[in-house]
């Protein structure tokens, strides 16, 4: 009888701890009346929110060029993660959103043409819908933004142009947009062939993180916590590293990292706890 107390005991207090793990749903979708067509994205849910009735901060975390919305949930293991950081104490308990941007064009951008405008979509489409849906805190303290390569341009050029919105961002190995004016002209006359000059440098001055920190204004050198990010081997080093001299230069504070590694999933797990607690300083009020 006293074995079978004892057991009885180990597994009535083992349940909470088999309880104490996030949720993953990744199959969710948002009607878009600007890119005419369903989004998806996936979402995480803290370990405690099906319990809870309080609202959570977010963190909006873009995948890759080729990946989609599952990305970062099969192999950037985000569940995992997420949950082991949190119940370590060096997370706080937050929603993550990681929306498609794979699906009909790749990127997050507003197309040069006007003809499919992913960026207006995630501001007036995704970011209402997800906030509205979830319990989520709608203010600027409370919401972060994330990426890797093609995810970190995102996440570059979304708190860059919205610095109102974000406390925090987070670049990974991030492609940091074209270095010159040149190269933007390059870029686009692939596609655009009789694209005017004139397009091609707005296009420049919105969609290059070296222009657009050239040319923040002083009252907004920190508006944004910067956590930069890029492997040693990556081929986007140059593009990560001119930022970090811009930023010093403009004498904006930043995390700047370098680590060893490439463009992997193995170098963008190891970064992700650290994104998780450098964005959670901001959430708690630092």
């Amino acid at each position: 009888m006293k074995i079978i107390c004892t057991i009885a005991l180990a597994a009535l207090l083992a349940i909470p701890a088999l309880a104490q793990t996030g949720k993953v749903l990744d199959n969710l979708s948002v009607p878009s009346k600007l890119l005419k067509s369903d989004r998806k994205y996936a979402i995480y849910l803290p370990p405690d929110y099906g319990t809870s009735e309080r609202s959570y901060p977010v963190m909006y975390l873009l995948h890759g060029a080729g990946d989609d919305h599952t990305g970062w949930v099969q192999f950037g293991e985000v569940l995992h993660i997420a949950d082991k950081a949190i119940s370590e104490g060096k997370a706080t308990p937050m929603i993550i959103v990681m929306p498609d941007a794979n699906t009909g064009r790749r990127g997050y951008f507003n197309d040069v043409k006007g003809d499919w405008n992913y960026e207006d979509f995630f501001f007036t489409e995704l970011m209402p819908h997800v906030e509205k849906k979830f319990r989520i805190k709608s203010e600027k303290r409370f919401r972060a933004i994330a990426g890797l390569s093609m995810g970190g341009g995102g996440s570059f050029m979304y708190a860059l142009h919205h610095p109102e919105l974000f406390s925090s961002a987070c670049p990974l190995s991030a492609s940091t947009g074209p270095i010159t004016l040149d190269d933007a002209r390059k870029n686009l006359l692939r596609n655009n062939p009789n694209i005017a000059d004139s397009t091609a440098e707005r296009y420049y001055n919105r969609h290059s993180a070296l222009a657009l920190i050239n040319n923040m204004p002083d009252d907004q050198k920190k508006a944004v916590r910067w956590y930069i990010d890029c492997g040693d081997d990556d081929f986007l080093y140059e593009g990560n590293s001119l930022v970090h001299i811009a930023l010093r230069k403009k004498e904006i504070p930043h995390e700047f990292r370098i680590r060893e590694g490439g463009h992997t999933w193995t170098y963008w797990r190891e970064s992700l706890p650290e994104v998780l607690g450098f964005v959670s300083k901001a959430f708690h009020q630092y």
